[in-house]
């Protein structure tokens, strides 16, 4: 018996678990690309989760978590190894306190506070992607961010669930320590808030999600803003110099502007498209290839470095692709 179908029959063995082979990884990927991989497992809850990676880990066989896809780029050639998801999507409440299992949808749990007139998360909403990748990059909109109203995760490592509190995550701008301890799995996330007028609330939040529709249709494939913005305190001084005080926002300088004096908006290349309203939104136009959309962010990381000496950093992930993206 190979390996695979060694540690496919273990994990055939755990209740709760969900196996499908050669599954086509752009099936759960916004951006609709990627090729296949040979077991992907969808866990519904810890205890089917946990197991999961007790098989996995120690196996020689190469394995990765992913959430749901929506900043996720996947390589045509797909990967060799196994693909595991957590599905908990447990939201509870207590009082101004909301506590959320990672596997739920970002905008299940926004949709979940504004019922209650909870103030807080109402201005994510429309940000695509489930909890545990929201506290993994520090999502946020609008001034808005996971790390401002979180007050503990818990974890797995290395078997034992551990948990942190929101000072112990590190986190910063569209990071955390996750993204460098990626052995550390997300399980939950507990989030105080505070009260507010519900009504007002679904108000200013209904108007927000409109606004991002327009921007990023829900029918899209696309990742959203697909670089970082930029700290503009951490730029040279001759690149803020450069930077009209009219773009700075809060003290960031949006990628889209970087990209704009490169010549981005409108750019395209086979099935990859640059829109031309948007110079960070980069889409998939329907028959794109992921080599397609590595070499356009290559290209624009490329352009940029030339022109002004910097380097975007990209929000998106990368999955099964042997040569790393250029930095």
């Amino acid at each position: 018996m190979t390996i695979l179908a060694e540690t496919r029959a273990r994990l055939a063995r755990i209740e709760g678990l969900t196996l499908l082979e050669n599954e086509p990884l752009a099936q759960h990927t916004r951006f609709g690309l990627g090729g296949p991989v040979p077991i992907f497992a969808e866990a519904d809850d810890e205890e089917s989760f946990v197991p999961a990676v007790a098989v996995l880990s120690p196996s020689a066989l190469p394995w990765t978590i992913i959430g749901e896809g929506s900043n996720l780029v996947v390589s045509d050639r797909g990967y060799d190894g196994i693909v595991l998801r957590f599905r908990g999507a447990a939201l509870l409440v207590d009082g101004a306190r909301v506590s959320v299992q990672a596997g739920a949808s970002l905008q299940s749990l926004v949709d979940f506070t504004l019922e209650l007139g909870l103030e807080g998360l109402d201005k994510m909403t429309g940000i695509p992607g489930c909890v545990g990748a929201a506290v993994y990059g520090n999502a946020g909109a609008f001034g808005q961010s996971t790390s401002d109203t979180l007050e503990r995760v818990s974890f797995l490592d290395r078997g034992q669930v551990r948990e942190f509190s929101n000072a112990e995550c590190e986190f910063r701008y569209r990071d955390s320590i996750f993204k460098r301890r990626k052995d550390w799995l997300l399980l939950g996330a507990e989030f105080r808030l505070k009260p507010g007028d519900a009504a007002a609330l679904k108000s200013a939040s209904d108007e927000i999600l409109a606004t991002r529709n327009r921007k990023f249709p829900p029918d899209m494939r696309c990742a959203g803003s697909v670089f970082k913005n930029l700290l503009l305190k951490e730029l040279s001084a001759s690149v803020q110099a450069q930077v009209p005080e009219t773009v700075v926002k809060k003290g960031k300088v949006p990628a889209a502007w970087f990209l704009e004096q490169v010549g981005a908006r409108g750019l395209r290349h086979g099935g990859i498209h640059v829109a031309d309203y948007h110079a960070n939104l980069i889409y998939n136009a329907g028959d794109a290839t992921a080599a397609e959309l590595r070499e356009v962010l290559d290209d624009l990381k490329a352009r940029v470095c030339d022109r002004f000496g910097l380097r975007l950093e990209e929000e998106v992930q990368f999955l099964g692709f042997e040569v790393p993206a250029v930095r």
